[in-house]
């Protein structure tokens, strides 16, 4: 009876002894081909620029060229959709803005699950968003504005690019998170809620810095305060949120690597170790902080983490600030 308890035994683990030696030479032939990176954003933008910016070195360390493909549309959702339905083979992956992980907050469907339906990459970056007000507003620290905005309780007008957009979010969490009353003013697009704000319409505004840096420059808009975790190298002595007086404020415009869900383990090693090999590379290093971004690229891990805690944050956010899922 032993004997042929350890027969069965010996053919169960048989397939595994067999499928471990060409789980690993797929591994080694990874990859094979082209390698698609969807970009769920019109051309032109930060995500095109960053992608231009690392798909060489990326394409160098891989061996093979990663080849963007434009889909825009939904809020990134359409571009979002294709890669959760694609093979999970490595062949197909997305470079994600901020807005994949408030869409949560602001739709009631979405095509895929989040946080399930995806393998997580590595965070590529992290771009400054600064908090900026027009120089008639008598403000100069975020304690300040606290202040004045709670002795002007609805009097203080905030511009973002549209309704559910990174700026209207870092908005109302101040506005919670500070217990003030600042109102919210949409326009359509970045480029209006910036004219909006040099122009005096609105008096603040939470914006990228890449997009306002020639306006603090000219003496035009001034900015307060940097939104991020951490001081980024571009702004060394100007002070994040929280370390002006508002715990727990943090506005993550991180732009994260993306495969569908079920990648192979060693497929997902060799895009993040590349995607980290070549955000290290000094060169490019350098001109991802020239252009206002915080260069990352951690692990899928600390990037699972990540993705799962910006969905919650933001949630909590739109529920506080009564913006109702459409």
């Amino acid at each position: 009876m032993k004997q042929s308890l350890f027969n069965v035994g010996r053919w169960l683990l048989l397939p595994l002894v067999v499928l471990a030696p060409l789980a690993d030479s797929v591994a080694q032939a990874y990859p094979a081909k082209i390698i698609r990176v969807i970009n769920p954003n019109q051309p032109g933008g930060n995500s095109d620029v960053m992608f231009r910016l690392l798909a060489p070195k990326m394409g160098e360390i891989l061996g093979q060229s990663l080849v963007i493909d434009y889909r825009p549309g939904a809020g990134g959702n359409i571009g979002a959709e294709i890669l959760a339905k694609s093979p999970p083979d490595g062949y197909t992956t997305m470079i994600a803005s901020s807005s994949f992980l408030m869409n949560p907050a602001l739709l009631k469907t979405l095509p895929f699950d989040t946080i399930k339906d995806f393998t997580p990459l590595g965070v590529i970056t992290d771009l400054t968003t600064g908090l900026l007000v027009h120089p008639s507003l008598p403000v100069k620290t975020p304690r300040e504005l606290i202040a004045l905005a709670k002795k002007r309780n609805g009097d203080i007008f905030f511009s973002s690019s549209g309704q559910g957009a990174v700026g209207h979010l870092a908005g109302e969490l101040l506005n919670s998170s500070a217990q003030i009353n600042m109102v919210h003013v949409p326009y359509k697009g970045a480029g209006p809620s910036v004219l909006a704000l040099v122009s005096g319409h609105v008096q603040l505004s939470f914006v990228s810095v890449p997009a306002v840096v020639t306006y603090v420059d000219a003496g035009r808009l001034r900015m307060i305060a940097q939104c991020g975790n951490k001081r980024f190298q571009s702004l060394p002595d100007l002070p994040t949120m929280q370390e002006a007086g508002v715990p727990g404020f943090v506005i993550s415009s991180g732009y994260s690597f993306l495969g569908p869900a079920g990648l192979p383990q060693a497929v997902t090693d060799k895009l993040n170790a590349a995607l980290a090999q070549t955000v290290r590379d000094p060169v490019i290093r350098k001109k991802l902080i020239d252009m206002g971004a915080d260069p990352i690229a951690n692990t899928p891990q600390e990037h699972a983490a990540y993705i799962r805690s910006e969905v919650e944050k933001w949630q909590r956010v739109a529920k506080s600030a009564g913006i109702k899922p459409e």
